[in-house]
Formats: structure tokens, sequence, C-alpha cells
């Protein structure tokens, strides 16, 4: 006659013969805060921090449990530092890999104010903040995309295409701003796709 084992005993026999989920990669942030002199120099406002956040959020939901956004300390241990830059830059954001106590890390350069982005991004963003905001958040979403290890694509749909292959530049951004009702809206819409998953799945 077959023994049944009774449910607290078989539960911990199947967890032992369980394979263990890798832990997480653990990614530490740090952002740096728009104060006022911040702002007279880049254009940044103090809300910007929270986008960032949110594309941060973006990547560790799209990863599937494989990395972890945490906030850091002080900016000395963040693997992940993102910095406010200014028109000078002259791209819409650039990262800089750096080691974090052998680790691997960047420093995220946004540049947060569309009217250094030349004539029609500016026109675009002129009287309507979601747009400004889409324009700052997906620079956010790309430029930790690289951060993350994934480099340009090809791909108008995918948030790592690179604008060096042309397009219509405002409706990238505008086709993002039609999804929004609000401001709270870019939370619930990460701006990342299958495509864009799979590079991440990739690069880990």
């Amino acid at each position: 006659m077959a023994m049944r084992l009774p449910p607290v005993f078989l539960a911990a026999f199947l967890a032992m013969n369980l394979p263990l989920a890798a832990a997480p990669d653990t990614w530490t942030y740090w952002i740096q805060p728009c104060t006022p002199e911040a702002a007279r120099s880049t254009n940044c406002e103090a809300a910007d921090s929270q986008l960032a956040v949110w594309a941060l959020e973006g990547w560790e939901k799209a990863s599937d449990g494989r990395i972890a956004m945490k906030p850091a300390r002080d900016k000395e241990e963040a693997r992940l530092r993102v910095f406010w830059a200014g028109g000078n830059l002259h791209l819409y954001g650039e990262t800089r890999p750096i080691d974090v106590n052998g680790r691997r890390g960047a420093e995220l350069y946004i540049l947060p104010d569309l009217a250094a982005l030349g004539d029609q991004i500016a026109k675009a963003g002129s009287g309507d903040k979601l747009y400004r905001d889409t324009v700052v958040y997906l620079t956010c979403l790309h430029e930790s995309g690289h951060a993350l290890g994934l480099p340009h694509n090809q791909n108008f749909e995918d948030i790592m295409y690179s604008f060096q292959y042309g397009g219509d530049i405002v409706e990238y951004f505008a086709r993002y701003r039609r999804k929004l009702l609000a401001r709270e809206d870019i939370r619930r819409n990460s701006g990342l796709n299958a495509g864009d998953a799979k590079l991440l799945s990739g690069s880990q």
C-alpha cells in the first residue's frame, strides 16, 4: 500500500527538490536633486527625479525578476547615477560606464531642456507639459537601458532605437505622449515593448 506523506512533509520534500531561483542583480541608484542651482543651469524640474525612478522601475518589471532597482544611501555606492545636464551636451542624453566597487555601473546624463533639443522638439513641447515629461522620461529609459548593457538598434518601435538612423523624432515621442491623460499614466505605461524585454534578457 502506498504511504501518503502528511502535507507539511510533502511541502518540505518538494521544496528541497525545486531549483533555487537566482537572486536578482541589484542595481543601486542615486538621482541628482534638482536644486535651484541645477535648475538654472539645466532647466530641470523637481519632479524629474520621479520620472527617472519610473524609468528604472520599468526596466525592473521588464526583467521578470532578473534585476532589482534600489535607492542607494549615497551617490558613491550607487551603481547608477543620474545627473541633469545642460544644453552643452548637444544630445538627449549620454551614458558613461563606471566601476563601483568592482561591479559594472554607469553615470547617466539627461538633458531636460527641450529648448536645447532643436526647434521641432521645442515647438512640440511648447504648452504641452506631458510632451516635455515624455521626452525626459523616455530619455531616462533609453540611457538606463544602455547602463544595463543594451546597445542601440534600428527598430523605430524600440526604446533603444538610435536617432542616427533618422525617422520622425517628434513622432517618436508623440506616440507615447498620446497614451497619457495625466502624468501618473507614465508610471502605468513603461514605454517598453516585447522587443525591449527580449534585448534585456539577452544582455543579462
